[in-house]
């Protein structure tokens, strides 16, 4: 994907941050506390299971960080901002501030 593409895709997650190159796009999800980041960070496991598409995911205390990019093709796809909205979407289920 070109950098020109990935800055598009981004208008369409704009709480996401293009990084390296837009070649990886991440974001760091807050939450009251443990308990909470670590509930959000077992539906993202559940979700990359499903798509077959695994984030890298890091989460302490009251946050969780997610970086996305397509490790086959060594950046971006369309799948990666796919699975980003898809990931917000369980933060939003789950009344969990973004």
């Amino acid at each position: 994907m070109s950098r020109d593409d990935a800055e598009h895709l981004h208008e369409q997650a704009p709480d996401w941050e293009l990084v390296d190159g837009a070649t990886r796009i991440e974001r760091t999800y807050r939450f009251k506390n443990f308990r909470e980041a670590f509930a959000f960070v077992e539906r993202a496991a559940a979700l990359a299971e499903a798509e077959s598409h695994h984030p890298d995911i890091g989460f302490g205390w009251g946050s969780a960080t997610v970086s996305l990019r397509t490790k086959k093709i060594k950046g971006l796809h369309e799948n990666d901002f796919i699975m980003a909205a898809k990931l917000d979407r369980i933060a939003a289920e789950n009344s969990l501030p973004h």
